[in-house]
């Protein structure tokens, strides 16, 4: 057993509580979590989906030191696994804690397995690229971890969002090791989420927990409007006028431009977040922000994952999310001191064809599989997609979905061809879906729970179609959908 961790062969809530206070600093453990924890002790499969800043980290962190092997922790970023590996150093069993990712030497990567092989660390947290090595699964494997965390574990759903084709191998890594308990974590998850999730990774009576969907502090609301001009004038006014810090999602670099400019002109500290910029630079911003040197963040889905910045005021939306996953887990963000916050969509029926029209892309033509098919058929070792994508004339990113594409249908072109086709299907349904909720009159909170799974009935009280209710119960229509005047060429940019 690895020395320091601590040996209990009864699991009574009042052991799980005297660990979590003793060897991490806890002062208690919410209901959820040391139920997450009871069911890792018993060897159950566990997906837990609750809110950042619910605590999801403290599940993995007693259920580890109680278990009697270590611990592997699948984070996707290089931050995040820092600020996990941060979270851990101010407490007592901080020494057993390490990571391992393409920022340390190869010579670090070395020793770091070598100890987790050994006995001296207990979490060690990487990429799920790094499961893609054969020396690493090999020396992973001779420590015999006893329990193996997926942090963001919707990354593995093409249901949800911040889709990583990498998650896709977690569940090949997980047989590889011999299947010790798993614990998937998640901030958002609807219903066809968590059931991919179980699936994917083949986990076994899974016990699925959702905690805290419902944010009340944070008000909802939904601001139509006709033209660009008109939309960019009430978001940089409402943000002019409004308690700050805040954050302002847009669906284009171009756009996280614009708005940063407009709000420079303005006189507010702003500074644009996009996956253009270098990681030293998306470094850079993300840390003023944190440290309140900036009052506004303009920036387009790449900023936020790990977020946890607890006076956040305000979450506006320029543009509409990719899917409601999307949506919720942005406005998550806003208001996790438990204060008022405001979460306003700038909604444009326009607006919505840009994501029905990357939603209806990615497209796969059957000679193109079958020419990926051909090539790797003829070959006695894997080759990388780089190679692929330079021998086949096709894009790296179509190599990749093709490749996944192959993965789910047992090398068969056609299958894979259907695969794509329904995933296409899905992500369509995912704009249709965050559309409704743009144009529902009813309770927005009762929209947004329910679509999580989570049993709850409006009036909450809290979003803009609830004070209308109040203000003018004749002009109000619960549940249905909002006839939003269309623009003239809103057809047109349909079609594009």
């Amino acid at each position: 057993m690895l020395a320091g961790a601590i040996s209990i062969t009864l699991t009574t809530s009042s052991q799980v509580k005297r660990v979590a206070r003793e060897a991490l600093g806890f002062s208690d453990l919410r209901p959820g979590q040391e139920e997450a924890v009871r069911s890792l002790l018993a060897g159950r499969d566990t997906v837990v989906i609750g809110p950042t800043g619910w605590g999801k980290s403290a599940i993995y962190q007693a259920a580890g030191l109680m278990l009697p092997g270590p611990t592997v922790v699948v984070s996707p970023l290089i931050a995040l696994q820092k600020d996990q590996v941060d979270s851990i150093a101010n407490q007592p069993h901080s020494e057993l804690a390490a990571v391992l990712n393409s920022a340390i030497s190869a010579a670090q990567a070395e020793a770091t397995l070598g100890a987790f092989t050994d006995g001296g660390v207990e979490f060690i947290f990487l990429a799920p690229e790094q499961l893609r090595k054969p020396d690493t699964i090999q020396q992973l494997r001779l420590a015999k971890p006893s329990l193996f965390v997926i942090d963001e574990a919707h990354c593995i759903s093409e249901w949800g969002h911040s889709f990583r084709p990498d998650y896709l191998t977690l569940g090949t890594a997980l047989e590889n090791l011999g299947h010790p308990t798993v614990l998937a974590l998640t901030a958002t998850a609807s219903p066809n989420v968590r059931e991919e999730i179980v699936q994917r990774l083949g986990l076994r009576d899974a016990l699925v927990l959702v905690r805290g969907f419902d944010r009340p502090n944070i008000h909802l609301r939904v601001d139509y409007y006709q033209t660009a001009g008109e939309k960019l004038e009430a978001l940089t006014r409402r943000i002019a006028f409004a308690e700050k810090p805040g954050i302002v999602y847009v669906a284009t670099r171009k756009s996280a431009e614009a708005v940063k400019g407009a709000l420079v002109e303005l006189g507010v500290k702003t500074q644009f977040y996009h996956a253009g910029l270098s990681a030293k630079t998306r470094e850079a911003i993300q840390d003023r922000f944190m440290q309140s040197q900036d009052q506004v963040i303009v920036a387009t889905n790449a900023f936020g994952m790990g977020i946890d910045k607890e006076n956040v005021r305000f979450v506006f939306h320029f543009d509409i999310s990719d899917s409601l996953d999307s949506y919720y887990q942005e406005i998550g963000r806003a208001g996790r001191d438990g204060q008022p916050a405001e979460a306003v969509l700038f909604y444009r029926p326009q607006d919505v064809a840009l994501r029905r029209f990357h939603a209806g892309s990615g497209k796969l033509e059957t000679h193109q599989v079958e020419k990926v098919a051909k090539l790797l058929a003829s070959q006695d070792d894997p080759l990388p997609p780089k190679e692929i994508a330079a021998k086949t004339r096709l894009s790296v990113r179509k190599v990749t979905t093709i490749l996944n594409r192959l993965q789910e249908g047992d090398g068969m072109v056609a299958q894979a061809v259907e695969n794509n086709e329904k995933v296409r299907a899905r992500q369509r349904e995912r704009v249709e879906t965050i559309q409704r909720y743009a144009e529902f009159t009813g309770c927005r909170r009762e929209f947004l729970l329910q679509y999580f799974g989570e049993a709850f009935e409006g009036p909450c009280g809290s979003c803009d179609n609830d004070n209308q209710r109040r203000q003018a119960p004749e002009n109000y229509s619960a549940g249905q959908r909002l006839e939003v005047p269309k623009d003239p060429g809103l057809e047109q940019a349909e079609g594009a």
